[in-house]
């Protein structure tokens, strides 16, 4: 290459750059906001294995507001995440899972089930033994994040219980 090309690439590269740590101080600095209002809103959902800030927040905001359910089964049913049997003939019994419902907190549980499944604990342990029951890969991990749903409901719960005093108290 010529040097004034060179020059030029290097000028890019340089301005690219520049923009890069730009945007990542943006992302830290915006990271830790969620980070300290999640720790204020969800501490009982961050407590559990596989959940961070983000995550946290991410199903905080998009369940918007747990009262709204019924139960933790229509929880389940808003994120995606109930069983919908399907049959056909003679195969009755067998489920698999939707694919309407709000798909980002969908995808939120999906990364605390991969999470656990990864980690030693009690999500990895369920996993096994649906596995050992004789279910596919999908199969267990369907009944893991179906698991998984009902106890972030309850956290949710209990922390939309904890914030209801501090809420009347602010108010």
């Amino acid at each position: 290459m010529e040097d004034g090309v060179v020059g030029l690439v290097a000028e890019l590269a340089a301005a690219e750059l520049g923009e890069i740590i730009e945007l990542t101080d943006k992302i830290n600095t915006l990271t830790k906001r969620i980070e300290k209002r999640t720790v204020q809103v969800a501490p009982t959902l961050l407590a559990m294995p596989g959940v961070g800030p983000l995550t946290a927040a991410k199903i905080v905001g998009e369940a918007a507001g747990v009262g709204r359910f019924k139960s933790e089964a229509a929880f389940a049913r808003h994120s995606g995440i109930a069983p919908i049997p399907v049959w056909s003939g003679n195969t009755a019994g067998r489920v698999r899972l939707t694919r309407s419902g709000n798909r980002q907190l969908n995808a939120a549980v999906h990364r605390i089930a991969i999470t656990q499944i990864r980690l030693d604990g009690l999500g990895q342990a369920y996993y096994r033994k649906k596995k050992a029951e004789g279910m596919s890969n999908p199969e267990a991990l369907r009944c893991l994040k179906r698991r998984l749903v009902r106890v972030v409901y309850g956290h949710l719960h209990t922390d939309q219980d904890a914030a209801a005093p501090r809420l009347a108290a602010a108010a």
